[in-house]
C-alpha cells in the first residue's frame, strides 16, 4: 500500500511539474508578445523567463488571466484546451506575417522599372508631344492633360527624370530637324510665310509642353542642371531652325519691307519679334527693321536729325500714294488750318460762330 501511495504521489507530482512547465511556457509566449508591442528602451532587462510574474499590476493580471484560460483539461479526442489558445496565437502571428507580405508586394507593384517606363509611360508622353508639336492654332487635341501630368509626376518620383529629359530633348530635336528641311525646300515667295507658321506653331506648343513637364523642371532641371525647361526648348529652335535660315530670311524681310504690304503686317511683326526673342543680337543685322516693331532699339532722336526724319516720312507718304493710297477728302480742314489759309474774314466768322 505504501508503494502504491508513493507511486501515486510520484505520478501526481510529475503531472503537476509538466502542467507548470506548460503554463510557464505559455506565460513566456504571452510575455514575448507583449515585449514585441513595446519599443525597446535604453536599460537592459532580464530575460522574460527569469523575471517573476507580477500579479499586482495590469501586466501580471493579464498573464494570470491567460494562465487561468489555459487549463490543461483533457478533451474527448485526447487534445488539450491549451493547444487551442496556442493555435490561435500562431494564427495571429501568421496573419500579421501575411499582412506585412501583402503590404510589401503592393509597394513593389508600384515601382516603375526602366522597362515599364520605356514600354508604358514614355509612349504616352511621346504621342502627346507629337500632337502638341503639329497642332494648328485653334485645333482641338484629344489628349488628357491630367493623365500626361500624372505620368510625368510618377516618373519623376521613381527617379526617371534624367531619362525622361533626354527623351524629350531628342524628340523635339528630331521634329525641328524635319521642320528645317521643309523650310529649305520652300520657294522664295512662300519662305517667309512658312517660317512664320513654323515659329508660331512651335511657340504655341511650348505653352502646353512646359506646364506638362513642370514637375520635372522643378525637381530635376532647375535643381540639378541649374537651367529652365522653356529656355532649353527655345534654344533648340534657335540652333536647329533659326540659325540655319537667318541669312536666307533676312534679305527677304528687307525686300518685303521696301515693298509695302508684300506680306501682311502681322506676319512681319510676328517674325521680327520672334527673332528678337530667340537672339536679341540679331538686331544688328537690320536695326531699322527691328525698330519698327520693338521699342527702344535705336538710339534716342536728336535735334540735328529732325530734317532727316521728316524726309523719311515724306518718302513713306509718296510710296503709299504710288500704291493707290490717297490722303482722303482735303476739302474738310481743321479749324486751325482754315484760320491759316482763309485770312481775317474767316477769323471774324469763326469768332461770330462762337
Amino acid at each position: 500500500m505504501e508503494e502504491e501511495s508513493m507511486e501515486e504521489e510520484g505520478g501526481s507530482s510529475s503531472s503537476y511539474e509538466a502542467m507548470m512547465d506548460d503554463q510557464n511556457h505559455n506565460n513566456w509566449e504571452a510575455g514575448v508578445d507583449g515585449y514585441r508591442q513595446q519599443p525597446p528602451t535604453g536599460h537592459a532587462q532580464a530575460p522574460l523567463g527569469d523575471r517573476p510574474l507580477d500579479r499586482k499590476g495590469p501586466r501580471g493580471q493579464q498573464q494570470q488571466e491567460a494562465a487561468e484560460e489555459i487549463q490543461m483539461v483533457p478533451e474527448a479526442n485526447g487534445l488539450l484546451r491549451g493547444c487551442d489558445s496556442a493555435a490561435a496565437k500562431g494564427g495571429a502571428v501568421a496573419a500579421a506575417t501575411i499582412n506585412i507580405n501583402t503590404s510589401t508586394s503592393k509597394f513593389l507593384m508600384n515601382v516603375i522599372t526602366i522597362e515599364d517606363y520605356k514600354s508604358t509611360y514614355w509612349p504616352k508622353l511621346d504621342s502627346a508631344i507629337d500632337q502638341l508639336l503639329t497642332q494648328s492654332p485653334g485645333d482641338y487635341i484629344p489628349i488628357s492633360y491630367e493623365q500626361i501630368y500624372s505620368c510625368v509626376y510618377k516618373c519623376v518620383c521613381q527617379q526617371h527624370s534624367e531619362q525622361m529629359y533626354s527623351d524629350l530633348i531628342k524628340k523635339i530635336t528630331n521634329h525641328l530637324e524635319r521642320v528645317s528641311k521643309e523650310l529649305q525646300a520652300s520657294p522664295p515667295d512662300l519662305y517667309i510665310e512658312r517660317f512664320n507658321i513654323a515659329l508660331g506653331q512651335y511657340m504655341g506648343a511650348l505653352q502646353s509642353i512646359v506646364p506638362l513637364f513642370i514637375y520635372m523642371n522643378k525637381f530635376y532641371i532647375e535643381t540639378k542642371l541649374n537651367r529652365d525647361l522653356k529656355d532649353d526648348l527655345i534654344k533648340l529652335f534657335t540652333e536647329h531652325v533659326a540659325e540655319k535660315h537667318i541669312y536666307s530670311l533676312m534679305p527677304l524681310l528687307l525686300d518685303a519691307q521696301s515693298t509695302p504690304f508684300q506680306i501682311t503686317p502681322s506676319t512681319m511683326a510676328n517674325i521680327v519679334k520672334g527673332l528678337y526673342t530667340l537672339r536679341p543680337e540679331w538686331v544688328q543685322m537690320a536695326p531699322a527693321l527691328f525698330s519698327k516693331f520693338i521699342p527702344n532699339i535705336l538710339p534716342p532722336a536728336v535735334e540735328s536729325e529732325l530734317q532727316e526724319y521728316a524726309a523719311q516720312d515724306q518718302k513713306l507718304q509718296r510710296e503709299l500714294m504710288q500704291n493707290g493710297f490717297t490722303r482722303g477728302d482735303q476739302s474738310r480742314k481743321r479749324a486751325g488750318e482754315e484760320l491759316t489759309y482763309n485770312g481775317s474774314s474767316t477769323c471774324a466768322s469763326s469768332r461770330g460762330y462762337r
